[in-house]
């Protein structure tokens, strides 16, 4: 299968990031690479202009600046044509690229800006200047917007590293080792302090010598994008499989967050793969129902196919896209793994928590406890700066420890929790929490997030966190269950919810596993208040710390509580209740 032109043969990896940007401005050099939407109207840089931006830049940064091959250099600045530019000219100059989320507020950010080691570092504009201390021991500070600093004696306008480099000013190298490092990724942190993942231009390009194995893209493909440059799902696999098969990246506007806007912008692109999570296809799969024109414009014929990870794509929600003739293809892996590691067949019928057989040149093992081993070209090199996690990370044959449980299955791999998310109850009982939080979050659109808790206790708990959104408007013809009232309140939810919470149980087969209580809570996880990662994952520590109190209570305690709290009892039918704060 021909991804990119008679000069690329299939399966074939291409050794650094330099050689690629060289490759394809000859291949595809009036062809767009990645556009955004400015007034309206998606204007766009060929991979020409792209290729002579890089070269300027990475020379600019070496002969004015001083970066040197192997330095870092921080990117805080949400997705945008400058920070596509720059990053791809410190990966193919021989220094490391480390992105970080574009709105962490100012420790965060700070405390990784510090522990990557890196003088050099980017921002979008103000929102981040603000968010970071002047004295940061930085030796030079490039701002995307224009801003007027005077305090900073080390900001530059990235006009500057825009000027035409001198002749024979060349840095790019195309003859870079593939084993060199070019992109420290930071973890999402779901249980705790992000890690610091460090990538080789061969971790991050072998990925994509296998995928050309698999499917069919190429430069006249379209991708709509709104996956974040910092995380590995979208800052990797999404980002270079459009670069590698030439396909141009269409920023989506509102970057993912209003379902309206993601629709208008498909209207102006008409996407022919789109790289997302479910709550996004939920979103949108909701529009088309509401309007038949939205509908068409949705799932219009040149849709190749729809990846989604993160989490499993719901059943209704992969039998509506089956139905119209659009393959769902889910895929598993870690920034640890660039990302990754399996995918599923889109042509056979999808099984629920399988995420599909390894990508050619990956090898998957299980350990005794069911942990997932991975082995390949894709497995990073290492956490930075981090011996603890470091310690035992690979076995002695060289698989990498991924902390995920799964098991094979004729289809491929099932994922069945992260082995920290594993608690013991105080009679020593195993309980795997996941599996009951699916079976809720399943039973009950209504809830955006479930999570189960128990260590050391007698029994588990539930912590249940409603989709508001969803309860201003109900719809029956979404409801994943026959049957279900559509509550329009907290209140409602609560009267209906025992009976969900109640089959949930039944799906489980050690009584010891099932939830004798369960909150809800008038409240959002969010990325505020650090329960949810920047990519929108549950951080299962932050949540049990945030709400000690509620959990608690739900053992017995009678501590005050800030929200409006419902509390369901699921020994006794007839004991659901409310409690106010």
């Amino acid at each position: 299968m021909q991804l990119s032109g008679p000069e690329l043969p299939p399966g074939a990896l291409i050794p650094n990031v330099a050689t690629l940007l060289e490759m394809n401005a000859q291949l595809f050099g009036e062809r767009q690479v990645f556009c955004e939407k400015r007034n309206g109207v998606y204007e766009g840089i060929t991979w020409k202009a792209l290729f002579a931006d890089v070269r300027a830049i990475a020379s600019n940064l070496r002969t004015r600046f001083g970066f040197k091959p192997g330095e870092k250099l921080v990117i805080f600045s949400p997705n945008r044509s400058e920070m596509l530019r720059l990053e791809l000219a410190v990966m193919a100059s021989g220094g490391i690229a480390v992105p970080i989320f574009a709105f962490f507020h100012q420790e965060t950010a700070e405390l990784l800006i510090k522990h990557s080691d890196a003088r050099f570092l980017a921002v979008a504009g103000e929102l981040q200047l603000d968010r970071l201390d002047p004295d940061l021991p930085l030796d030079h500070v490039f701002c995307f917007d224009r801003v007027t600093r005077p305090e900073r004696k080390n900001l530059v306008a990235f006009s500057e590293l825009l000027v035409p480099p001198a002749k024979g000013a060349e840095v790019l190298d195309p003859n870079a080792d593939p084993d060199a490092l070019c992109l420290n990724m930071y973890t999402s942190g779901t249980m705790g302090t992000p890690k610091c993942v460090q990538l080789s231009h061969r971790n991050i390009l072998s990925q994509q010598a296998a995928l050309a194995m698999l499917w069919d893209l190429g430069p006249d493909d379209r991708f709509l994008s709104y996956l974040p440059w910092h995380h590995s799902f979208g800052g990797i696999f999404e980002l270079f499989t459009a670069l590698r098969t030439g396909a141009t990246l269409y920023l989506e506007s509102g970057y993912g967050k209003d379902p309206m806007e993601i629709m208008e912008n498909w209207k102006l692109v008409r996407p022919t793969v789109f790289f997302s999570v479910p709550k996004v296809y939920q979103s949108l799969v909701e529009l088309t129902r509401q309007d038949p024109e939205v509908d068409r414009i949705f799932f219009h014929a040149g849709l190749k196919f729809i990846f989604t990870a993160a989490a499993a794509l719901p059943q209704k929600l992969s039998e509506e896209f089956e139905r119209r003739g659009v393959p769902v293809i889910e895929g598993w892996g870690l920034t640890e793994t660039s990302p990754c590691c399996t995918l599923t067949d889109p042509v056979r019928k999808r099984a629920t928590g399988v995420v599909g057989n390894p990508l050619p040149g990956i090898t998957i093992r299980y350990a005794d406890d069911g942990e997932v081993l991975v082995k390949g070209p894709n497995v990073m090199c290492g956490y930075y700066k981090n011996d603890e996690a470091n310690a035992g990370l690979f076995t002695d044959d060289g698989f990498f420890h991924t902390g995920d449980i799964g098991e094979s299955t004729p289809d491929g791999l099932k994922l069945i929790t992260r082995k920290d998310r594993i608690f013991k109850l105080s009679n020593g009982e195993k309980v795997i929490p996941s599996d009951l939080e699916k079976l809720i979050e399943f039973k009950c659109h209504y809830i955006s997030f479930a999570m189960v808790v128990g260590s050391g206790q007698e029994y588990p708990i539930a912590l249940l966190f409603p989709n508001k959104k969803q309860l201003e408007r109900p719809d029956y013809a979404i409801s994943p269950m026959e049957g279900c009232f559509c509550p329009r309140s907290l209140d409602e939810l609560r009267n209906c919810l025992h009976g969900c919470l109640h089959d949930a149980n039944c799906g489980i087969g050690q009584k010891f596993a099932k939830i004798k209580a369960a909150m809800i809570i008038d409240d959002e996880l969010s990325l505020a208040n650090n329960t949810l990662t920047p990519s929108m994952k549950v951080a299962p520590r932050k949540v049990v710390e945030a709400y000690r109190a509620h959990l608690e209570n739900l053992y017995g305690a009678e501590n005050a509580l800030d929200e409006e709290v419902y509390i369901i009892k699921l020994d006794d039918i007839h004991t659901a209740g409310r409690k106010i704060a």
